[in-house]
């Protein structure tokens, strides 16, 4: 949960700190107060991006400080990143007057995108306008895919996919009407490189032997004088040293490894010697190798210029040419062998895309249901929510399989279900898009949900059963809400007010916890504008009483 938000020289805000508390917290001001200005540093502190209209006007920075406790999950992946400090976690970010930001976690600087993954775990943000998204057939689909028991089937498809599609790629490239041209210039670059051999290791080899020849009368010159050093000593100090030793092992013992230490030295010495003659006579000085071995290193070095590749990746440039130029010499053959792959990639598509099907429907079902119920409670008793999911078989193979999903709506009794976007009124479709939002955050399971205004398009009874949902969810988790609307904010545990002033032609925003009597206050301005009666305050107390006592 949130325990602790800063706020410094953000938007209209100079400094602003609060506390918060488990159950559902109320958000509310007058119209342009900057009711979001904390869900909006909440979600800066989490990652989201910054812009520089976000640092007051007159300074070099704005900071937004939160302080979490954590879920397990949070903390496991805090450890991963080996940024833990327990089960709380101190999050900052720093916005220059530029627009250019950084990011701390337990103060260690980290990544934006570091912390907008913390994000992920800790807060579900759910805006005014997430209503209008609904209608987008691909928001269906992924409302339907999150809630599947089984996720992994969904990866399965895009992975057969990637490989049908990559195998149809290759055979679209392979031929083409510029298959001739391209095997007459495959066939001449390889030409070039027929009179070398270019693997790695002779390369290496190669390399090798020049470095030999260029150092050729150096190598030389040293073993000579070491032989000569070898030679005058053999018969000297080693020998010597040994025969005295040798002489007085009898009357101390402990000269024994001392002497055979020599001994083996000596013999070690006279196969040194063996070799450095062997060495020495069979080293070349070949001038004329010395040349041709440059000369071809040179002309490796020229065509892997103009190959534009590095000296060193010639033998896998040279590799892939060969590679190429095979497969479009062979090109029906390739074709037939690609072909064959491709339906068979392509079946596979199929036979997991119909698991994809089966389990899409058993999850549509269950929301179907799950959202039909909700709707009711939220001022549509007869409205119903219809999933309907279809193969469509013309439909090339995607990502994401081949169904077709649509949210069918019946808002009275009898009438046939049509989609969403042609029958469901703007307040109709808040109440739904709110009913589909409790239902999948119950499913993620994310500590703290943020509620912007999505009450927006509703009204008497409907809104105050929209408040109970909310304080009901606020049982479960940590809940703050944007609302104008006196219904719901009387459903509150705690409840913050914005309000604006200008001074000296300066904007400042204020946030500040309202106790039980600046409530039933707020929520008769909620509910009376203006002018505040006595009646409508006494309507604003009995609203939080009633909301007390449910």
């Amino acid at each position: 949960m949130l325990h602790y938000l800063q706020i410094e020289n953000f938007v209209i805000v100079e400094q602003l700190k609060l506390q918060f508390n488990n159950g559902l917290t109320i958000i509310s001001g007058e119209t342009g107060a900057g009711k979001s200005i904390v869900i909006d540093a909440l979600s800066l502190v989490l990652g989201e991006r910054a812009y520089s209209n976000m640092v007051r006007q007159g300074c070099e920075t704005a900071q937004v400080n939160a302080v979490f406790h954590l879920p397990l999950a949070a903390q496991q992946w805090l450890e991963q990143q080996n940024l833990s400090h327990g089960e709380e976690c101190f999050v900052r970010r720093v916005v220059n007057h530029n627009g250019r930001s950084r990011a701390y976690i337990n103060d260690q600087p980290v990544s934006i995108q570091t912390a907008r993954k913390l994000g992920e775990y800790l807060v579900d943000i759910h805006g005014q306008h997430v209503h209008q998204s609904l209608l987008k057939p691909d928001i269906q689909r992924e409302l339907v895919d999150e809630l599947m028991d089984d996720k992994t089937i969904l990866q399965q498809v895009k992975n057969t996919y990637q490989a049908w599609n990559k195998l149809k790629t290759e055979l679209k490239h392979l031929g083409g009407e510029d298959r001739d041209a391209k095997i007459s210039l495959l066939r001449y670059q390889v030409q070039e490189f027929e009179n070398f051999e270019v693997t790695t290791q002779a390369l290496e080899k190669l390399e090798t032997e020049f470095r030999r020849l260029v150092n050729a009368q150096k190598l030389l010159e040293n073993s000579q004088d070491a032989l000569t050093l070898l030679d005058n000593d053999e018969a000297g100090g080693l020998n010597k040293a040994f025969n005295l030793l040798e002489e007085m092992q009898d009357a101390d013992s402990q000269l024994t490894n001392i002497a055979a230490f020599l001994e083996n030295a000596i013999i070690h010495t006279q196969e040194a010697i063996g070799e450095l003659r062997t060495y020495i006579h069979n080293l070349d000085l070949d001038a004329e190798r010395l040349q041709d071995v440059q000369q071809q290193i040179n002309q490796l070095q020229d065509l892997a210029r103009k190959h534009r590749v590095s000296y060193a990746e010639l033998p896998k440039y040279v590799e892939q040419l060969n590679k190429q130029l095979n497969e479009l010499e062979n090109y029906e053959q390739r074709v037939v062998n690609l072909e064959a792959k491709i339906a068979e990639s392509l079946e596979t598509y199929k036979q997991i895309s119909q698991i994809l099907h089966k389990q899409r429907i058993k999850t549509a079902n269950t929301l179907s249901e799950q959202i039909t119920k909700e709707i009711q409670q939220l001022g549509m008793p007869g409205g119903k929510l219809t999933i309907k999911v279809k193969t469509d078989q013309q439909a090339a193979p995607s990502p994401t399989g081949s169904d077709k999903i649509e949210f069918l709506v019946s808002t009275n009794p009898g009438n046939p279900p049509k989609p969403l976007q042609q029958v469901a009124s703007g307040g109709e479709l808040s109440r739904i898009s709110l009913a589909i939002q409790v239902i999948t955050t119950e499913s993620r399971g994310v500590p703290i949900l943020v509620f912007d205004e999505v009450d927006v398009g509703i009204g008497g009874g409907v809104a105050e059963i929209v408040g109970q949902l909310l304080n009901k969810l606020g049982q479960q988790r940590q809940v703050l809400c944007i609302t104008h609307l006196a219904q719901v904010a009387s459903q509150g545990h705690h409840h913050l007010q914005v309000s604006k002033k200008v001074l000296q032609q300066t904007t400042y925003a204020t946030i500040k916890q309202l106790d039980y009597q600046q409530r039933i206050e707020e929520i008769a301005r909620m509910l009376g504008g203006i002018e505040i009666t006595s009646q409508t305050l006494a309507h604003a107390q009995e609203m939080l009483e009633h909301a007390r006592v449910q």
